[in-house]
């Protein structure tokens, strides 16, 4: 896997994450829009992590910074 992802999507998506997971846990999103939410969440953070995202793939985006 080619990383595709920059510094700025990681850490948008992992304070996303972080969001949705502490409105979870403290019951403010319940039922199965809570749990749709909170696997979104931990793909955010998988994505995040590896730096990688098929989605971007898809559509051809590449936000990684190039190397000179």
């Amino acid at each position: 896997m080619k990383k595709n992802m920059g510094n700025a999507d990681r850490i948008i998506r992992t304070v996303i994450a972080v969001i949705i997971a502490a409105l979870y846990f403290t019951g403010t999103i319940t039922g199965t829009l809570g749990l749709v939410l909170l696997i979104l969440a931990g793909v955010f953070v998988l994505t995040s992590l590896v730096s990688f995202c098929p989605l971007y793939t898809l559509f051809g985006l590449n936000t990684c910074a190039t190397k000179s």
